[in-house]
């Protein structure tokens, strides 16, 4: 598309040849007979340039220069102007109206086109220039970068746009001076940078910093500065240029990925990484001086219970109140308490799940490491709030001193982790010491650990019952399915030794789910051969009762083993009712419109509510045998029984007594309303072929008659 010249002149023979010199540029002449039509055709996009006709009568070209200069991007469109070759003072007034250049009448072509060809190419320069310059300061302003230019002798300081921006401030409010500039810089800041500055002013290097800034709006920014020095032909320093970009975000971004690198982003504590390398120096320190450090390896009691039932979102939260009472609990010499606080010595870490770990770098006797392990059980143990609901999450601990137990991070870690889990097996809610004999241990646990995920696919795992009967009688009524694992070279383990490990490693959901099929298709089996029909009763865990989909697996189950829903019985404790009481209903109320029949374990030895209570859709509470233990014999026992049945019969539920093993007990629960038991008085749980031969006779003796 050619470029136009716009033409406004009264003369013909001086159009005529203004035309004839400028076509040939190139440029596509357009004529205009007023300045109202130069006006209304004005596009400064295309106009190269624009000669006006200074010496006709009655057209006021210098007026309409001057307007031209007001339009849109009139002010860098080339303007030449005719004047008289007679009239001194016409160049001037041209200038002083705002004409690029001039050209004397009468016109000669080759000046004018010599002017015209001139203009138009410092208009495109000037063009490409403005628009690199547009660019550099869209990309300065993208990157919030400016600069400036100190004159020393002067002591004035220009600056660019984007140097205003980036401190908030308006060109006219600076000052424009270098004390300008320090004045918007924080004080712990500003005598730093007058440092850096002098330096490269004496010494001619450059120098580049991070320093805060404070906006005019009271904001505070971090911005990176560099500058260097400029001489003048003797070498001597007349000016410091620099820039200066705000690099606020990008520190932020750093800070956070620093943050996410050393830190655990849900309780805010170090992570294993940072804690790793504290322990490191912290051991280094204690050799040197000749000190003990203490490690103290924590580890939540059940925390997957609170997961599987409540959700993780009241497992993270747990996290975070544990997180804070640990902070709280320790002193400062204990711990670092958060990033800004870190103490010279020790620190609590989250290691991951619900580990957690505090060192202690100087400790001056044992007994100062068992009163921190101490005061940390005791502050756990109190109940937690989660989802509107006391909850209470005890800890286990493992101890290990350095450098008895150890002495290199590796090591001591490996050594707490094992003293932890021995705390566990000592009943949790504890805290041990590390001793040698515990590895031993803990390579047992792994052994088993290891077998134990394979022990379903080996088929190890094999079904007692143990019958339940009916105190007037003798008959038998149901059975009590019981998992055994029969390990091909440890032999019969005993449940209490694999449960507990087949709960913390998730493995109690596949063995759960295989133990309900089996005793399901057991049961099918008896009454297919005409043996008399009782209910089956299996124990649930609580990782399977907290899956949503448990109702329709037991449905599945049923389907496929042809067993009738009412003679099944599952039986869930308080603790797993009473973790998520609205979830608890709705699953209990899907299991019993499939029609089984539900039972609540160990009743008594958990926390329960009877309002909830009266909600459950249960049909049985199992009366732990840990009360029957001493009856009739223990006041408080026999008065903690009584009640149990009693309040069973008030809400019209059945009650079975668990572990029962005298004739003096089941002469006390006759009197009591007590009809159905079960334990070693009348049988200990049997294989399958034992439990055979028992149903097919029907009855057991009862010994209290």
């Amino acid at each position: 598309m050619p470029n136009n010249a716009h033409l406004l002149i009264v003369d013909p023979e001086i159009r005529a040849a203004a035309r004839e010199a400028l076509e040939p540029l190139g440029l596509e002449v357009v004529e205009v007979a007023s300045g109202a039509a130069l006006v209304a055709g004005w596009d400064p996009e295309r106009t190269q340039l624009v000669l006006l006709d200074g010496t006709a009568p009655g057209l006021d070209s210098l007026a309409l220069c001057g307007e031209l200069r007001r339009f849109p991007g009139g002010e860098h469109a080339p303007v030449l102007l005719l004047v008289a070759g007679d009239d001194p003072d016409g160049v001037s007034r041209a200038f002083a109206a705002g004409a690029t250049d001039f050209v004397c009448c009468p016109l000669e072509a080759g000046v004018l086109a010599h002017r015209a060809r001139n203009l138009v190419h410092a208009r495109q320069m000037a063009t490409h220039l403005r628009r690199s310059e547009e660019k550099l300061a869209k990309a300065q302003r993208i990157a919030q970068l400016g600069w400036w230019e100190w004159d020393l002798e002067a002591n004035t300081l220009v600056c660019s746009q984007e140097f205003y921006a980036i401190l908030g401030l308006e060109r006219d409010s600076f000052g424009g001076t270098y004390e300008s500039l320090l004045r918007c810089i924080p004080r712990s800041d500003r005598e730093e940078l007058k440092g850096l500055i002098d330096a490269t002013l004496r010494g001619g290097d450059p120098f580049s910093t991070d320093h805060r800034i404070t906006r005019s709006d009271g904001a505070e920014r971090i911005v990176y500065q560099q500058a260097e020095v400029s001489r003048d032909e003797a070498g001597d320093v007349v000016r410091l240029v620099g820039t200066i970009q705000d690099i606020t975000e990008r520190k932020r971004a750093e800070d956070q990925i620093r943050f996410l690198a050393y830190f655990d982003s849900l309780t805010g504590l170090p992570n294993r990484r940072q804690f790793t390398e504290r322990l490191a120096r912290s051991l280094q320190t204690a050799q040197r001086h000749n000190r003990l450090a203490a490690l103290l390896f924590l580890d939540l009691d059940r925390f997957k219970r609170i997961n599987d039932t409540l959700g993780h979102s009241a497992g993270d939260h747990l996290l975070q109140e544990v997180s804070s009472r640990l902070l709280t609990c320790l002193r400062k010499t204990d711990c670092v308490t958060r990033p800004s606080e870190i103490a010279a010595e020790s620190v609590v870490a989250r290691l991951g799940g619900d580990e957690f770990i505090v060192l202690l770098g100087e400790v001056n006797r044992v007994q100062d490491a068992a009163k921190v392990a101490r005061r940390i059980v005791e502050v756990l143990s109190e109940p937690f709030v989660l989802q509107g609901q006391e909850v209470v999450v005890t800890t286990s601990i493992g101890i290990t001193l350095f450098p008895f137990d150890g002495e290199d991070a590796d090591t001591l870690l490996k050594n707490a982790d094992t003293a932890m889990y021995h705390a566990k097996d000592q009943g949790r809610n504890n805290y041990q010491f590390y001793n040698e004999s515990m590895n031993a241990t803990a390579f047992e646990r792994l052994v088993l650990e290891a077998n134990l995920r394979r022990a379903l696919e080996r088929q190890e795992f094999v079904l007692h019952y143990q019958p339940q009967v009916k105190l007037q009688d003798g008959r038998i009524f149901g059975a009590e399915a019981l998992i055994r694992w029969r390990h091909p070279e440890m032999g019969l383990v005993p449940p209490g030794k694999f449960i507990p490990l087949a709960e913390e490693t998730g493995l109690i959901v596949p063995i759960g789910e295989w133990a309900l099929r089996t005793a399901c298709e057991q049961m099918r089996a008896w009454q297919e051969e005409g043996l008399p029909t009782v209910r089956i009763a299996v124990n649930v865990s609580s990782p399977q009762f907290a899956d949503p989909g448990f109702a329709a697996t037991v449905d599945r189950i049923l389907r496929a083993t042809g067993l009738l829903p009412e003679h099944l019985d599952l039986e869930m404790t308080e603790s797993i009712l009473m973790g998520d009481v609205e979830t608890s209903i709705l699953c209990l109320r899907q299991l019993k419109e499939l029609g089984v029949w539900l039972s609540v374990d160990d009743f008594g030895t958990g926390y329960s509510s009877l309002s909830y209570l009266r909600r459950f859709a249960i049909d049985t509470l199992k009366v732990d045998r840990s009360f029957l233990l001493n009856v009739p014999d223990d006041p408080d026992h026999v008065a903690i029984t009584s009640a149990i049945i009693a309040l069973a019969h008030s809400l019209h539920l059945g009650v079975i007594a668990e572990g029962v093993e005298s004739p003096e007990q089941v002469r006390f629960l006759r009197p009591q309303g007590c009809g159905d038991a079960q334990g070693f008085l009348f049988s200990r749980p049997v294989d399958a072929e034992e439990f055979r031969v028992l149903l097919a006779c029907g009855r057991l003796d009862c010994p209290a008659d």
